[in-house]
């Protein structure tokens, strides 16, 4: 897989884990938009992924959908080798993919623990590892994690430890890529309206959080994507190692 500068007349190339939902059909959007081939890693469902692919093409972009899961290593590398065949290489790599289980600690099923890190941590790790080998010179890799690292919101505790882990890994990527031209940050969403996040949350507690910043209301895909796209454009190359609460002002 080629990790030269693209030629100038060649459009950038993402490649966007959880591209098939909320936040990441956002970004597969948002980046096409921009003119980017994108490629849109998912999980299961391939009618998601495949309307996702329709909307890039829609917004003036290239795509295709690639079924990864995130903790399989031999998975994540055809993800990114099919990026090469199509598009000729990577640029970008926007990491959404990931799980989210809520419970007090005091009743935490292990097994529930177990899985969310695989696809969290080690799934992070997995593409992390896949995207510092083959990023081109001014690309840029983001990964996520959540403003509740920072607010501590209780039955969060096991969804934001696998969360801080990303963030260390985050900085010291950033930093281990020292001399490659390619930017590592982190961006961190507060309350926003995807199905993960409103999952299982009743009227009134959704309106609580929704109150919370003083913008007065919950983030939305969209503008998550808007983040990410100046973090993966040459007008966001400045900003490394960085991790961006993006949450309208929650403290």
């Amino acid at each position: 897989m080629s990790t030269e500068a693209p030629t100038p007349s060649a459009p950038r190339v993402a490649v966007v884990t959880g591209g098939s939902r909320g936040i990441g059909r956002a970004t597969v959007e948002r980046l096409a938009a921009d003119g980017y081939a994108v490629v849109v890693g998912y999980a299961a469902n391939r009618h998601l992924a495949e309307a996702a692919v329709e909307e890039a093409v829609r917004a003036g972009g290239r795509a295709v959908a690639v079924r990864a899961d995130v903790a399989d290593e031999a998975q994540v590398a055809a993800l990114f080798e099919t990026a090469a065949d199509a598009f000729g290489g990577v640029d970008v790599v926007v990491h959404t993919a990931g799980r989210m289980y809520l419970a007090p600690i005091a009743d935490l099923d292990l097994a529930e623990l177990d899985a969310m890190h695989r696809t969290n941590i080690r799934g992070t790790f997995v593409v992390a590892r896949q995207a510092a080998r083959t990023l081109r010179p001014g690309g840029a890799f983001v990964t996520f994690s959540t403003s509740v690292v920072g607010l501590s919101f209780p039955a969060y505790g096991a969804y934001s430890a696998g969360k801080g882990a990303v963030e260390a890994l985050t900085l010291i990527l950033a930093r281990e890529l020292r001399g490659r031209d390619v930017t590592v940050n982190c961006v961190a969403p507060g309350p926003t309206a995807t199905d993960m996040f409103l999952d299982g949350k009743d009227e009134e507690t959704v309106a609580r959080l929704a109150a919370q910043p003083p913008l007065e209301r919950l983030g939305t895909p969209a503008d998550i994507a808007e983040v990410v796209a100046f973090l993966a454009s040459p007008a966001g190359h400045w900003v490394n190692g960085q991790i961006v609460r993006a949450n309208g002002g929650i403290v």
